[in-house]
């Protein structure tokens, strides 16, 4: 009795839905619009509501290895409350405003591997029904882009993006997952540095960058990883010279060493707010204007991440979504119902 009334609902003969984003790149603390455009089925049925849930593929360590699922993480009901007729068409615009710490998805249009989509959940009947996921596409604010860039002009190499699950500590950060951009030492840094992961966490008027060095060991001693943070403006993306700035933060992370496992390694780094940010104390000369010349981060990605998306965008509609950062590493242990 059960499965027919879910056939007849949502199911064989209910209504179909389809949600249609607007085209192009949004970025974090931007509006995405688009419409949820509804196609009535055999029969009238009461739409309850039309959710959209915002959803990303993420990592995670669980017993010794590494797993991946899917995690929601913004939910925005965009309309219900109708009745939708027998072969009746309903379109529902929407416009819901990603968090700011949306993770990016490209770098001057090329693609890093990050997959985030949009869901649908239609509410019939007191039935519910999530369909597939529509792909997101986020591109990076102007202060990230900027210090990307940075990163590529002084040498250093792309050499992945994932999102992790779990929080950094002593950060403002919200959601459940935070983003790691991996990437190669330039030459200068290759006998310190294995490799540094850049992560942003944005905020309305401000950015935390939290920087991770992988360091070398030697012969006697073994290597160990050392994260420093930094706070900038948002506003100011064109007023620094961000090649000086993020070599002065490199070079600190690597000077310092010692302030390793002393229980401080968050809290540190705070940047001034003028034409200079001063981290730890130490002025990183950011005056002058944002040099754009050179290769930069956009040829490095396009050369490095070409082809990551592709395949893990083809898998994403048949992957499970999770409704809960606590399901993730949770089976489908419920049986189908007949």
């Amino acid at each position: 009795m059960v499965f027919k009334r879910l056939l007849g609902s949502l199911g064989v003969g209910g209504p179909s839905v389809d949600t249609v984003l607007r085209p192009g790149a949004v970025r974090p603390g931007e509006t995405l619009r688009g419409q949820v455009n509804l196609q009535g089925g055999s029969t009238d049925v009461n739409v309850e509501h039309i959710t959209l849930e915002l959803v990303a593929r993420v990592e995670a360590e669980h017993d010794g290895g590494e797993h991946e699922g899917y995690v929601a993480f913004d939910r925005f009901i965009v309309g219900g409350g109708f009745r939708l007729g027998e072969g009746q068409q309903h379109s529902e615009p929407f416009a819901i405003t990603l968090p700011w710490e949306t993770p990016i998805t490209e770098l001057y249009g090329q693609g890093l591997g990050i997959v985030l989509g949009v869901r649908t959940e239609l509410a019939v009947a007191g039935a519910k029904d999530k369909g597939d996921l529509d792909a997101l596409t986020v591109a990076p604010l102007a202060v990230q882009e900027a210090i990307l860039e940075a990163f590529g002009q002084l040498g250093f190499g792309f050499k992945s993006a994932d999102l992790e699950l779990g929080h950094i500590g002593g950060t403002g950060q919200q959601l459940p997952f935070y983003q790691e951009i991996e990437l190669a030492p330039s030459p200068e840094y290759a006998h310190a540095v294995n490799e540094i992961e850049v992560s942003f966490l944005a905020h309305r008027d401000e950015m935390e960058i939290v920087l991770e060095a992988d360091k070398r060991g030697g012969f006697f001693s073994s290597g160990h990883d050392t994260v420093t943070r930094f706070t900038v403006p948002l506003e100011q993306s064109h007023h620094q010279d961000w090649n000086a700035v993020v070599d002065g933060w490199v070079r600190q992370m690597v000077e310092h060493r010692a302030s390793y496992g002393h229980g401080d390694a968050y809290g540190h780094g705070h940047g001034g707010h003028g034409h200079g940010f001063h981290p730890h104390g130490h002025d990183s000369h950011g005056h002058g204007g944002h040099h754009r010349s050179g290769p930069g981060m956009g040829t490095v990605v396009a050369a490095g991440a070409a082809g990551l998306a592709v395949g893990v965008v083809g898998g994403m509609v048949a992957a499970e979504v999770v409704d809960e950062v606590g399901d993730f590493f949770e089976g489908d242990d419920e049986e189908e119902e007949e």
